[in-house]
């Protein structure tokens, strides 16, 4: 019988698929929706402390491998989602995404919100939005004191969520660990641009935006892997995992875990249960019995 339950810092999921923060997790009925389907978490959009409009339309463009989006960070406030979550039990591990310019904003956040989150993922590598971000993430400094700030705040994990827009992603990692991080997560998008021939400038109402699906998997698979051969603390994976094979790769590449968003635009909500469904023939044809024991196999 194969298992596909993984844990992560002390926290139980049924399967390593991860529903990532992004274009489709705003609201309470897409995450239950995400579990339905076959995620084994769920990380929400991105909370900050004053409500946000985000930027105007046109914020994502579609292309032959992927999108470009730039939404502005969009979201109601801690306030509002408190409000938002309220009467809601959920029965999966609740993930709660949050930015913040400073270190002390992150704190905040994280003291607000322990009570509904089951874990925190902070925010340093939004590719778009000025002043929060990969503007902070970027620097390892910077890293080590919002992670350190936010683990003396709540005693919830405390995942980085890493950008790849750096020349060694691996030093925000080691920066994230020095910090007292229970894990990190890799990649967010990368900084990229569309332009419209016709109207002869860039298509996207904040001109530039952040780079995801299939097409950045071989640059994510490569994060994921530096990272776990230098750090001690799971690496969840994120960045084109489209199918089960991309997601067989993750693991062998070091992820304890997967997070899939832009799949879930392209393919629809089905892709979590196709993509379980893929890793489990997988382990049983290769003669492993749980999804732990591939993870690393390829660090080598």
């Amino acid at each position: 019988m194969v298992s596909l339950e993984v844990e992560l810092f002390g926290i139980r999921f049924e399967n390593p698929l991860i529903l990532a923060s992004g274009i489709n997790d705003k609201v309470p009925e897409q995450w239950i929706r995400a579990h339905e389907e076959g995620a084994g978490g769920v990380v929400t959009k991105s909370i900050g402390i004053e409500p946000r409009k985000g930027y105007d339309n046109p914020t994502i463009v579609e292309l032959p491998y992927g999108l470009i989006n730039a939404m502005g960070l969009p979201n109601p406030g801690w306030k509002g989602f408190l409000e938002m979550v309220e009467g809601y039990t959920f029965d999966f591990p609740l993930i709660v995404s949050i930015f913040g310019g400073t270190p002390e904003e992150f704190a905040f956040l994280a003291e607000k919100l322990s009570d509904v989150a089951n874990a925190f993922e902070l925010n340093l590598s939004c590719p778009h939005a000025k002043g929060y971000g990969m503007e902070i993430g970027q620097n390892p400094e910077n890293v080590y004191e919002v992670v350190k700030a936010v683990k003396d705040a709540t005693d919830k994990p405390v995942i980085a969520k890493l950008t790849p827009n750096i020349d060694d992603i691996t030093k925000l990692g080691l920066a994230a660990e020095k910090a007292g991080a229970d894990a990190v997560s890799a990649i967010n998008t990368l900084k990229a641009i569309a332009i419209d021939i016709y109207a002869r400038r860039p298509i996207l109402s904040n001109r530039v935006g952040g780079y995801s699906g299939p097409g950045v998997k071989p640059v994510a698979l490569r994060a994921v892997y530096d990272l776990a051969k230098v750090l001690d603390i799971p690496v969840i994976g994120i960045g084109g995992i489209t199918t089960w094979q991309d997601a067989v790769e993750f693991l062998l590449a070091g992820a304890s875990a997967l997070q899939i968003g832009t799949a879930v635009s392209l393919r629809g909500w089905k892709v979590f249960r196709e993509i379980n469904e893929g890793i489990e023939a997988y382990l049983e044809s290769e003669g492993f019995s749980s999804v732990e024991e591939i993870v690393g196999l390829a660090l080598g």
